[in-house]
């Protein structure tokens, strides 16, 4: 795996060395001498080679390293919690292309920073590596079942019942990733009928379709899958299990604003002696922000980034504020009572037990959501800039398009990043990508035709700031 954004093993065998100095400058509460870090990873390809280099890493500085082979995300997250993991490594590019690889730190408070990563990319490449700890104790085991009977007890607790979804049918599509086993260790033992489930075997080829909820595609099959066999309920998963998306009997998809919708309207039910506060990132709907408000809740549109979203809802809470709810709208959505951790399997499994008890009481999981307004036209698209000083000029774009919003129409005065213009029925919101030389634009409107006028206002805006059309292009 040489490519240059691709991980190769020695890479992974530095970064967990890293990672494994990292934790242990941080295990303060206990004897330096004594850390333990779990280590697993998706479906990918890569993965043995990969995850040989990273247990030889780790075994460099630990005292005991937990092989969990086959994993979720959340699950090498809940190591730390279920079996005293200091620190825990998921190997996985996410919903990223089959021959890229990644890794997911987590420390027992959580995710790390941008500032952990730097140290930690610090420490891989000044490790020197003087043999292997003989010392270091590998454990290999089922610690993906650990966490399989978290969720089942969670499931139990919650519905009073041993086999509470016995008589309920339900069609999980894993896309070959590593989330197949939320229906085989999860909700069959439950009593479900997973007959119409697919692609539950992991395999790093990803021939049927890109695991990832937001794929037209992905979401076109697996509510075909729900409709021809009348299945009560589908859920979706993305390669690495941290994000899900469902689908209802009718073949309606629940991703997106939906999926913030409904799981905003089971948490605010269950928050009603203090307003809670629902934060998301920048880009959800207008429609959204009316439907929490009208249940009572309060939303904040935060910065994009699912780590930014969890991270300031975790702020409002050690301010002593209720924020209950952390959801990006790409479906990474994190809930206070699960350790704040974005998790999918967690999320499917709240959003399923609500769907049993409005069921006892002969109603559907779409009556949650039936007053939400969804826009008649949407459009999002970005705007590639080709120089040196992209920074620059996209600052200059953001401005020229707050300066025409501020003398035609109205301008949001609650973003925490980019600009958002409401005008012609709708709104347009733009912003900076963190990383890449993109303003990215989102487009909303209730007229027939808006998104295409909208559109063409915007570029003559970037066109009139922009001086060289050869410098620009649109990204569809």
């Amino acid at each position: 795996m040489g490519d240059r954004v691709t991980l190769c093993g020695e890479a992974v065998k530095r970064l967990a060395a890293g990672f494994a100095v990292f934790v242990k400058n941080r295990c303060n509460d206990k004897n330096k001498d004594s850390f333990k870090i779990a280590i697993g990873h998706d479906s990918r390809l890569s993965a043995k080679n990969l995850s040989e280099a990273a247990i030889e890493g780790l075994r460099s500085e630990c005292s005991e390293v937990l092989f969990c082979g086959l994993s979720s995300t959340p699950a090498m997250f809940m190591t730390t919690v279920l079996n005293d993991c200091d620190g825990a490594i998921m190997l996985t590019a996410s919903h990223h292309p089959k021959d890229r690889n990644g890794a997911k730190f987590f420390l027992r408070q959580g995710g790390i920073s941008k500032t952990d990563l730097d140290e930690i990319i610090k420490n891989a490449e000044e490790y020197k590596f003087l043999g292997d700890n003989k010392g270091a104790r590998l454990v290999c085991g089922d610690f993906l079942g650990d966490y399989c009977e978290y969720v089942k007890n969670y499931f139990i607790r919650e519905l009073g019942e041993t086999k509470p979804l016995s008589g309920y049918k339900i069609a999980v599509d894993a896309g070959n990733g590593a989330a197949g086993f939320y229906a085989t260790k999860i909700l069959q033992p439950l009593g479900a009928d997973i007959s119409s489930s697919q692609f539950l075997d992991p395999d790093g080829n990803f021939l049927n379709h890109v695991p990832n909820p937001e794929d037209k595609e992905a979401i076109e099959s697996i509510s075909k899958r729900v409709l021809e066999t009348k299945s009560d309920l589908g859920i979706i998963f993305d390669t690495d299990g941290d994000r899900s998306a469902i689908v209802l009997k009718d073949g309606k998809e629940i991703n997106r604003n939906r999926l913030i919708a409904m799981i905003s309207a089971v948490i605010i039910e269950q928050n009603t002696s203090v307003s809670p506060i629902i934060v998301t990132d920048s880009v959800t709907s207008e429609g959204l922000k009316e439907f929490i408000e009208s249940l009572g809740g309060v939303h904040i549109r935060y910065k994009r980034g699912y780590q930014n979203v969890i991270g300031y809802a975790k702020k409002l809470c050690d301010e002593g504020q209720n924020a209950p709810l952390a959801i990006e709208t790409s479906g990474h959505g994190a809930l206070r009572e699960n350790f704040f951790l974005d998790d999918g399997a967690y999320l499917a499994a709240k959003l399923l037990i609500k769907a049993i008890k409005l069921k006892r009481e002969g109603k559907d999981l779409s009556d949650l959501i039936e007053d939400l307004k969804e826009p008649l036209e949407e459009k999002a698209f970005r705007i590639a800039l080709n120089m040196a000083n992209w920074k620059e000029v996209g600052q200059k774009v953001l401005d020229g398009l707050e300066e025409f919003g501020r003398k035609n129409y109205r301008v949001a005065e609650d973003s925490f990043e980019g600009i958002r213009v409401y005008l012609e029925g709708g709104f347009f919101m733009a912003r900076m990508s963190v990383h890449d030389p993109v303003v990215a634009v989102n487009i909303e409107t209730d007229n027939v035709g808006g998104a295409k006028k909208i559109e063409s206002i915007v570029l003559d805006i970037i066109e009139d700031v922009i001086d060289g059309s050869d410098e620009w292009m649109i990204l569809r």
